[in-house]
């Protein structure tokens, strides 16, 4: 069993437009449907899971409703307290489904909605050859490290760095065996999937993102995408 989770759980603070990010429109349309329209496009999917905060499920199914009527592939759940929490919903829902021990989640943000077919594809690909995949862009800015507050503790090698994307995708059984084998103190540390794996040793297959592939997080996010859509 193929399926993706689009993350969709928070309620968009930093983007300042009174409500939930997935709802704003960009080009007329909600950013939560043109992540649903590429990742209906990708047909090894067989179940496209979007996580929503709990007051705002009715309206996600209204809008899933709306723009994708009487769609059976897509199915909305509850998003977690963290982004983990959220992953581990959408893996319980496919546990639920009586998947194998094969099967591959893909975990995706749905505000980056410029992700192409190919990078969703090259996921699931890299997924099943070596077990968990995450999309990345070299760093191309230096960065610095602070561990005491204003002051430069460390300045790493930027031919080392690279900028972390979703889609990441990885096998669930694999996922489930790690987390629970991980401490409370590891858990509180986790802030992506990736790092799960990383904690346990288990090789991540690093492939190329794209820059056009970029979170809508901030108001000027959605000027840039309006101006790409109008190129």
């Amino acid at each position: 069993m193929i399926c993706a989770a689009l993350l969709a759980g928070g309620i968009g603070t930093r983007l300042k437009q009174g409500k939930p990010k997935q709802f704003v429109n960009i080009n007329n349309k909600p950013i939560l449907v043109h992540s649903v329209e590429t990742f209906l496009n990708v047909e090894e999917f067989d179940k496209i899971i979007v996580s929503s905060p709990k007051e705002y499920i009715d309206k996600t199914n209204e809008l899933i409703e709306k723009y994708f009527p009487q769609n059976d592939k897509i199915i909305v759940i509850e998003g977690g307290a963290t982004r983990n929490g959220t992953i581990l919903n959408s893996i319980h829902y496919m546990k639920n489904q009586n998947c194998d021990e094969n099967s591959i989640l893909v975990t995706h943000d749905a505000s980056r909605i410029f992700v192409s077919e190919i990078l969703i594809k090259n996921s699931i690909k890299y997924a099943i050859e070596v077990g968990a995949a995450s999309a990345v862009i070299p760093a191309t800015d230096v960065i610095f490290e602070s561990k005491e507050e204003e002051k430069l503790t460390d300045i790493p090698l930027r031919k080392y760095l690279y900028h972390a994307q979703t889609p990441q995708s990885f096998n669930i059984d694999n996922f489930l065996e790690i987390y629970d084998d991980l401490s409370e103190e590891e858990i509180d540390k986790l802030d992506e999937a990736m790092m799960i794996f990383y904690l346990r040793g288990y090789v991540v297959k690093l492939f190329s993102g794209d820059p056009v592939n970029f979170k809508i997080t901030h108001p000027f996010d959605i000027t840039l995408a309006e101006a790409i859509f109008k190129n």
